[in-house]
C-alpha cells in the first residue's frame, strides 16, 4: 500500500498494516491509557520462518551458520536453524500490529525511543511460532503533549516453557 504507511483516518503517525487493522484498533485519551498501567495485550502467533531469517542475515551481514546453514545447524544442540537475537527483537512493531490496541485521541505522531534491559533467553528455531506480550509498566508526561510509554515486550515461543526474550520497550506519544 504505497503512500499509506504511516497515516490511518488521515492522521499522520499511525500506520495500517494488515487488512483487520482498523477493526482492532478503537480510541481512547490519554488519561485513559493512564489508567491501564499494569494491563497485559497479547498478539497473534506469527511463524519465524527460514526466509525470514535469511532475509535478516542479508540485511545485517550476520551470516553465522547458526542461522542460515540448516545442514550444518543440525549438528548444534539446537538441531537446525535458530533466528537472530536481534531478528527476535526486531519482530516487536509487527507483533506490535497485532493486538488489540488503542489509539490516543489526538494523536498526532509516536516513535521508537529505545529500549532497556534486552534479554534473550531461548532461541527460536526456524519455523516456530511466537507471539508478544506487551504490559503497559509506566506512562509519564514529558512536557505539555508528550509522553513518555514504557512496556515489557515478552516473545513468548509456542510450545517452550521460557520466552525467546524479555525486554523494556520505550516509545513517545505526541498530542
Amino acid at each position: 500500500m504505497r503512500g499509506t504507511r504511516g497515516r490511518a483516518y488521515g492522521k499522520p503517525g499511525l500506520s495500517k498494516i494488515g487488512a483487520d487493522w482498523e477493526e482492532r484498533m478503537y480510541a481512547i485519551t490519554i488519561e485513559e491509557l493512564a489508567q491501564r498501567v499494569g494491563s497485559v495485550r497479547v498478539s497473534e502467533w506469527v511463524e519465524v520462518t527460514q526466509t525470514m531469517i535469511d532475509r535478516f542475515a542479508e540485511a545485517t551481514g550476520d551470516h553465522q551458520f547458526i542461522h542460515v546453514d540448516p545442514e550444518a545447524a543440525k549438528s548444534t544442540p539446537f538441531g537446525g536453524t535458530i533466528a537472530h537475537g536481534f531478528l527476535t527483537l526486531s519482530l516487536m512493531p509487527m507483533l506490535a500490529e497485532k493486538i488489540d490496541q488503542p489509539v490516543v485521541q489526538g494523536m498526532k505522531m509516536g516513535v521508537n525511543y529505545g529500549g532497556n534491559k534486552v534479554r534473550f533467553l531461548t532461541p527460536v528455531r526456524s519455523g516456530s511460532r511466537v507471539r508478544g506480550h506487551f504490559k503497559l509498566l509506566s506512562l509519564q508526561e514529558k512536557r505539555p503533549g508528550q509522553w513518555q510509554q514504557t512496556n515489557e515486550f515478552t516473545v513468548e515461543i509456542e510450545g517452550e516453557e521460557k520466552p525467546a526474550l524479555i525486554a523494556e520497550w520505550i516509545s513517545q506519544i505526541f498530542v
